[in-house]
């Protein structure tokens, strides 16, 4: 029985002085982004089967993930509590604005709060930048923010970036054309003859920033709002990250380069969110992408499907993905 026991006590020891295991999935590029990135973190699948999952946002109020499915019409709401549950539908269609009949891609995209703590939603069907009036509900009351530039309708509004004086930064590709069946455009109602990119502000109302990206996407604001950055999801011509800065006539710069990325890799430049410490966090060819704020690649965190964006909560202890078949999470090093 001693011996037994000895052997026991043995094999224990031995158990817990065995390092942990490295996660495979998250390559590091430079050792810095260590203090944010923990490489043993496990990517825990949240919410799986889902259908073209968008704009994750964090609502501390609820400590609840919301996020939007585009072809279902509808926005989600995921917490450790409850699970995953319908929270507002429909979600980007009420037949506001003409559409193609039979098109995938009508539902709500990018979310996010204003200062007043209304949700802000990018809609692609009803073509517009909308404010929720009430709230987990099957008859939401949208109230239109803006949906024309020049008297022409938006083709549809994808992604938000709200500064802290109340301008919405937002991108308007033709995504809301795309038929999901054979992934074709059909840009019969279209009204613009570009994609732009925009801010609206209710003191100095619509302003045009950029007409220069073909298909822009996920757009963020650094931190100290000198800079705007906007990705273009157009993988096979120009797969960038462009950066404005707004304090010098909005002038552009390519910010990082993807294309060989993208010749070895699947995946967009779609949704991105910038982190307290200043480091981006973007979607692209082969999962996350970790960028410094002077464009360096600091790491890379590879998921088991395309992502479409991404989002932090409140204190930065989770990093959330969305995926074209699943919502998941990692946890970030504080």
């Amino acid at each position: 029985m001693k011996k037994i026991f000895t052997t026991i006590i043995i094999f224990q020891l031995i158990s817990c002085a065995s390092p942990v295991k490295n996660n495979e999935s998250i390559i590091i590029f430079e050792d810095s982004i260590l203090n944010i990135i923990d490489r043993t973190a496990e990517i825990e699948y949240i919410v799986d089967s889902v259908s073209v999952a968008e704009g994750p946002l964090w609502d501390s109020k609820s400590s609840s993930l919301l996020f939007t499915q585009v072809p279902m019409n509808k926005i989600y709401k995921w917490n450790e509590k409850e699970g995953y549950q319908a929270y507002i539908s429909p979600s980007g269609f009420t037949n506001f604005a003409p559409v193609i009949d039979g098109i995938g891609l009508s539902g709500a995209n990018g979310l996010s709060f204003d200062k007043n703590g209304d949700l802000i939603i990018a809609q692609h069907g009803d073509r517009r930048l909308a404010r929720l009036m009430n709230s987990a509900t099957d008859d939401p009351d949208f109230e239109t923010i803006i949906d024309k530039y020049d008297g022409k309708r938006f083709n549809s509004p994808n992604d938000i970036a709200i500064a802290s004086n109340g301008a919405i930064y937002f991108t308007d590709p033709t995504y809301g054309f795309m038929n999901l069946s054979d992934w074709s455009f059909d840009e019969s109602v279209k009204e613009l003859d570009f994609s732009g990119i925009y801010k609206f502000s209710d003191e100095t109302g619509i302003e045009l920033i950029s007409t220069e990206l073909s298909l822009p996407n996920g757009i963020a604001l650094s931190n100290n709002e000198r800079y705007l950055y906007v990705n273009s999801s157009n993988t096979t011509e120009n797969p960038v990250i462009l950066r404005y800065d707004l304090e010098n006539d909005n002038k552009s710069e390519l910010f990082f380069d993807g294309t060989e990325l993208a010749k070895a890799n699947p995946g967009n430049f779609d949704g991105l969110k910038i982190h307290s410490s200043g480091n981006i966090f973007t979607t692209g060819p082969n999962g996350i992408l970790v960028l410094s704020n002077d464009g360096r690649l600091l790491a890379n965190i590879k998921f088991k499907d395309m992502l479409t964006n991404c989002a932090f909560d409140s204190d930065e202890n989770y990093l959330y993905v969305t995926g074209f078949s699943f919502v998941a999470r990692i946890a970030l090093k504080k």
